[in-house]
């Protein structure tokens, strides 16, 4: 069975263990999605330079965050890792302009482990991390998202984790504040883009100069904006999009969340 794509907005870690609507949403979307049979993740955590993918056969849980309670810290994601789709990638999807590295020492950071906790709570399905090559174009990443299409029809289950709009300098933390101005823009134009197939608006390397302060406001940094281009690139044009989704937490934190290829059709 062709798998479906995930873009998720994984926000405060303190998700992974907080009863939420956040936590409930992903626990009810991993009940109706089809059992994949190994999960790609791309994590806005681990960043390199050049691309790499866990080998390992065991990946240990990475604690990326400090200031968080210590029940945060005890968390262990046990799902095993996959050495043979990490040499599927390496041997099919790595060519000239795309060269991927195996890695033996990453594990399943936050951005991964914060989401699939809750998707798949048995821990059951293999997992393997993808790195963002911080050295790369926007465009590239894009690309290389359509690279790793064709794991799709192998039951592979691509998850982009990051945020539409990650500004911890502008996080606000009161209780409920109201999303900034430029977020709501950012996120709504980014929904739009999104709802009219403009994937390539998305994928700009002018990203900041073609919309704007509210781009520039929103992704002040690439890392937590890139995970969602390789969604997108690994994305048919007859997917079915449905947003699960849909909050700005503290002022500048878009968890807008998004199935490509299975679910209602918006």
């Amino acid at each position: 069975m062709r798998m479906p794509v995930l873009f998720l907005g994984h926000g405060n870690p303190m998700h992974a263990v907080t009863e939420d609507a956040f936590s409930k949403t992903l626990g009810e979307l991993g009940a109706r999605l089809p059992a994949p049979k190994a999960i790609l993740c791309i994590s806005a955590h681990w960043l390199t330079q050049g691309t790499f993918v866990t080998h390992v056969a065991q990946p240990k849980t990475i604690h990326d965050f400090f200031g968080f309670p210590k029940p945060l810290f005890e968390v262990q994601y046990k799902a095993p890792g996959s050495p043979e789709l990490a040499e599927r990638i390496y041997s099919q999807i790595s060519k000239p302009g795309f060269e991927i590295q195996l890695d033996e020492q990453w594990g399943l950071d936050h951005g991964a482990w914060a989401v699939l906790r809750h998707l798949y709570p048995q821990a059951n399905v293999p997992v393997v991390q993808l790195s963002i090559d911080t050295e790369q174009s926007l465009s590239f990443h894009y690309k290389l998202g359509m690279e790793l299409r064709k794991l799709r029809d192998e039951g592979v289950l691509i998850v982009g984790s990051g945020n539409i709009v990650h500004n911890l300098r502008q996080i606000k933390w009161e209780p409920n504040p109201p999303a900034s101005d430029w977020a709501v823009s950012f996120d709504e134009w980014v929904k739009s883009r999104l709802l009219a197939r403009d994937f390539a608006a998305l994928a700009s390397d002018d990203l900041w100069n073609d919309v704007g302060e509210s781009a520039r406001m929103s992704v002040p940094s690439w890392d937590h904006w890139i995970p969602i281009l390789y969604a997108l690139g690994a994305s048919d044009e007859g997917d079915s999009l449905e947003f699960v989704y849909d909050a700005i937490e503290n002022g500048s934190i878009a968890m807008r969340s998004l199935v490509l290829g299975a679910g209602a059709k918006v």
